[in-house]
């Protein structure tokens, strides 16, 4: 059996292996940070969404709690004057109104 020496390498060949798996952990790296760039990108767009139905539930509960505004209600007596009104408006005179309804005016 032949004895073999052990190859040693110069401190140049070590800087240079070292040198090459600096490289490929600093890919590793770029890799990562892409994939943290898209992680952060989608849960901002999911924190969006979820910011977007909270804000139409707050405008909702903002609806509910003030209710509509309602027309009042009117009287017969304030619903006959009104079209009274409407009508002198439409350039109608009292007795045209009296003969319309089949009422004699007393005066």
């Amino acid at each position: 059996m032949a004895e073999q020496k052990r190859v040693r390498r110069t401190p140049e060949q070590i800087a240079a292996d070292i040198d090459g798996q600096i490289s490929k952990l600093e890919e590793n790296i770029r890799g990562l940070e892409e994939k943290k760039i898209a992680a952060c990108a989608e849960f901002d767009a999911k924190i969006a969404a979820v910011q977007e139905k909270a804000a139409k539930l707050a405008e909702r509960k903002k609806e509910v709690l003030s209710p509509k505004k309602r027309k009042p209600r009117k009287s017969k007596a304030e619903r006959i004057r009104e079209l009274v009104k409407q009508a002198q408006k439409s350039g109608m005179k009292l007795d045209e109104i009296a003969e319309k309804l089949g009422m004699p005016l007393s005066e």
